[in-house]
């Protein structure tokens, strides 16, 4: 699964895939799920969680400045507040989907499915 397009749109990244899917995933959401290792926080070898201090989220941090393109899977969202190490691959994006077909149970058969 990739995207067609991307877009961002106030105070929203929309999301149109090649399946004809549409997310639109607020910019707060999208920053506050960033999967960088200095905001999710980064596993060893016996499965802990290591989280370094950060520093507290501003309004900037939630201000898109452009996104960039990671080879074919992937985009890297540039902030106004500097923050750019999160890569997030178009599988998490699509994850990250809460609409009512996204959000159907996945025992259904049917979660993410169009």
């Amino acid at each position: 699964m990739a995207p067609k397009d991307i877009q961002h749109i106030g105070e929203e990244l929309a999301i149109l895939w090649n399946d004809g899917h549409e997310t639109f995933l607020r910019l707060e959401e999208l920053r506050r799920r960033c999967p960088c290792a200095v905001c999710a926080g980064e596993g060893d070898i016996p499965g802990r969680v290591h989280k370094p201090a950060s520093a507290p989220l501003t309004a900037a941090s939630f201000q898109l400045v452009r996104i960039e393109p990671v080879g074919g899977y992937a985009i890297q969202p540039v902030w106004a507040d500097g923050h750019q190490s999160g890569i997030y691959a178009f599988g998490y994006l699509r994850g990250l989907c809460r609409c009512e077909q996204c959000a159907r149970p996945a025992n259904d058969g049917s979660a993410g499915a169009p």
